[in-house]
């Protein structure tokens, strides 16, 4: 009787936890847009408006953060390890209220920290050496 019981509690555990990763597959217009201001509001102070993570204020709390404008940056990460650490916050990162951001918003702010690199300027050609041989 009890295999049974365990048995559906973990498909039901299972199947709760997999709802999140359904729903950032769709992630809203509006709830991108609501995103970008969140990120603009309680990210970029840190983390940087272009997401490179040198900002004056983690340099201040002595943070190294990851520069989420390199591509491979966030190639370890899930979306679900990512969504945790902003719901619930990391180190000395403080949680995103489920008030401010409900969970269409955080995974909105998944896409937006994954899509920096596509907005991060190409880097600048190297000059030319010099005598032109």
């Amino acid at each position: 009787m009890l295999k049974p019981l365990v048995l559906v509690s973990a498909i039901a555990l299972f199947a709760f936890t997999a709802i999140p990763a359904a729903a950032q597959a769709k992630v809203s217009p509006d709830a991108a847009a609501h995103a970008k201001k969140i990120y603009a509001v309680d990210c970029a102070m840190c983390h940087g408006d272009n997401g490179n993570g040198k900002t004056d204020l983690a340099k201040d709390m002595q943070l190294t953060l990851m520069d989420w404008t390199d591509a491979n940056a966030l190639k370890g990460m899930s979306d679900k390890e990512l969504f945790d650490a902003i719901r619930n916050g990391k180190g000395k990162m403080p949680p995103e209220d489920p008030g401010r951001a409900k969970d269409d918003v955080v995974y909105g702010l998944i896409q937006y920290i994954r899509d920096l690199p596509k907005q991060a300027p190409a880097p600048a050609a190297a000059p030319a050496a010099p005598g032109g041989r």
